[in-house]
This record gives structure tokens, C-alpha cells and sequence, in this order.
């Protein structure tokens, strides 16, 4: 398959607006929110090609019967329709590639990242009138249906797998070595998700220093995001120095360095000599 490369300046800035846009609105959707970073990622996915995407999880969504049931009965025709039927699931191999973390990719390969899967379960569902929510269980995104009291957890990755309680203690553990804290069960919200996402993207990245522009637009559209987390303008930063783009990037850690001045002088003074070197650069 060939790697998606991110599309012209012009229909960046332009699927920028919209992603800043629709995060900012009073009910972010989740799955025009992957979309957009799938478009930002591969130049390929046009206006027609976001339109497509829609209507297949329209169409999943109207292959799930009536109402089956409570959480559990919503959960297993899920997992007969997704995980069976379709034969949407996840591998090992799945998390060296891009396209795992691309929704659009995903709905083709039917196969991804259990945080994508998820995505495609929940927005599935959710358009059934399922009970549906992501749940994001350390080290590993599972899709969770119905109220606190009656949950229900399956597991997209693994086609769909209704979790009994021993499994998720078992998943927990093993990526925390601590038991299953109460708040790790809790609905996650849909700007989580998409920064979660977008982390995969630049831990993707991160380890093929030659895609420095996937790693750069995964930072940018997440400080796009109303919340984030502050360090991301210190990444964007060194990516842009990396890059080449020293002044930018000198600018950048200044700026970052003022920030973080307020509670850290010695980091601040490290970030300012970062910057200082990168000017060097010019010279």
C-alpha cells in the first residue's frame, strides 16, 4: 500500500479551519474529527472521499437489528456484525503502520488500532441509538455500552471480545501493574479521543525520523484541540528546528521558554539557549 502524504498548503489550512472549527463546536463529532485528521494525513482523501466514509458507518449502522436488547445483547451484535460479519479486528502488525490510526483507512482494511476500531464501533453504534461510549483503559482503548452499574466492555482489537470483569483487571494490570481504578472505567470524551489518536500518530512518527512532517501536522492540529497539553509547542518547536526551519523554531522555544519561566527558570533558561543554537544555524 502506498504511505499517505499530507496534501497541499492550501487544503491543509482549509482542513485545519474546519478541525479547529468542529472541536470547538458545543458537540464535537467523532468521527468528522478522524476524518479531517485522516484528510490532514493523506492527500488522497478528498471531499468525496470524507462523504464515503460517512455513509459506510451509515450503512454498518443500518445493518445492526432493532434495538436488541439491553448492554450486553447491544455489545454482542456488535461484535457479530463488526467483528464476524465484517471481520474488523487488529494485529500486532497493525500498529507499525499509519494507516491504523486513519479512519478512512480503516473502514476499508478493516484493520487497525484498537483506539481506531473503537472509533468505528462507537460511531457504528452511536447512529443505531446504542448506549455507547469509549472507555480508555490504560494502554489499551476498548468501547464500553450502557450505565455504570450495568457496563458492559468488548474489545474491538479482538473483534469485538465482551470483556467479563477478571479480563479488564487483567489489561490494567498488566499495562500498570496496579489493579483497575474505578476512573478508568469512566466515558471518554470525544477531544480525548482525537488527541489520544493524534498521539499515536506522533509516537508513529517519532520512531521514522524521516517522516518529520507526519510528526509536525500531528502536533499542530492537536494544539488545535481547546485543551492540550503545554509541552506540545516545546515539540513543535524542535520538529520545525529539525526541519531545518531554524527561525521559526528559535521563536517558537522563546515563546515556550516564557511559558514555562512562570514555574521552571532552569528549564526556561535551557529552552533559551535551545533556541540560541538554533539561530547559530543561520549563520
Amino acid at each position: 500500500m502506498r504511505p499517505p502524504y499530507p496534501p497541499s498548503p492550501e487544503r491543509s489550512a482549509e482542513l485545519r479551519r474546519r478541525f479547529a472549527e468542529e472541536a470547538r463546536s458545543e458537540r464535537p463529532d467523532l468521527s468528522t474529527l478522524c476524518l479531517l485528521v485522516g484528510a490532514e494525513a493523506d492527500r488522497e482523501l478528498d471531499e468525496a472521499g470524507l462523504d464515503a466514509a460517512q455513509v459506510e458507518l451509515d450503512r454498518l449502522a443500518g445493518l445492526l437489528p432493532f434495538r436488541p436488547g439491553g448492554p450486553r445483547a447491544w455489545a454482542v451484535a456488535l461484535r457479530e456484525l463488526l467483528g464476524e460479519r465484517m471481520g474488523f479486528h487488529g494485529t500486532p502488525g497493525d500498529y507499525q503502520r499509519l494507516e491504523s490510526s486513519l479512519l478512512h483507512e480503516v473502514l476499508v482494511r478493516r484493520r487497525g488500532l484498537p483506539i481506531l476500531l473503537s472509533v468505528v464501533w462507537m460511531e457504528v453504534a452511536r447512529r443505531a441509538g446504542a448506549p455507547v461510549y469509549g472507555v480508555a483503559l490504560p494502554g489499551h482503548f476498548v468501547v464500553g455500552f450502557g450505565p455504570d452499574e450495568g457496563q458492559v466492555l468488548a474489545d474491538p482489537f479482538d473483534g469485538g471480545r465482551v470483556l467479563s470483569g477478571a479480563d479488564a483487571e487483567l489489561m490494567v494490570v498488566g499495562a500498570t501493574g496496579r489493579g483497575v481504578d474505578p476512573s478508568m472505567l469512566r466515558p471518554a470524551d470525544p477531544l480525548d479521543v482525537v488527541l489520544r489518536i493524534l498521539n499515536n500518530v506522533r509516537a508513529w512518527a517519532a520512531a521514522r525520523p524521516e517522516r518529520s512532517d507526519v510528526a509536525l501536522w500531528a502536533v499542530e492540529l492537536s494544539l488545535l484541540l481547546p485543551s492540550h497539553p503545554a509541552r506540545l509547542r516545546y515539540e513543535r518547536a524542535q520538529l520545525l528546528v529539525r526541519r531545518g526551519e531554524f527561525l521559526g523554531g528559535a521563536s517558537e522555544l522563546e515563546a515556550y521558554a516564557e511559558v514555562v519561566s512562570a514555574v521552571d527558570e532552569g528549564a526556561a533558561e535551557r529552552v533559551r539557549g535551545e533556541a540560541l543554537a538554533a539561530r547559530a544555524m543561520l549563520n
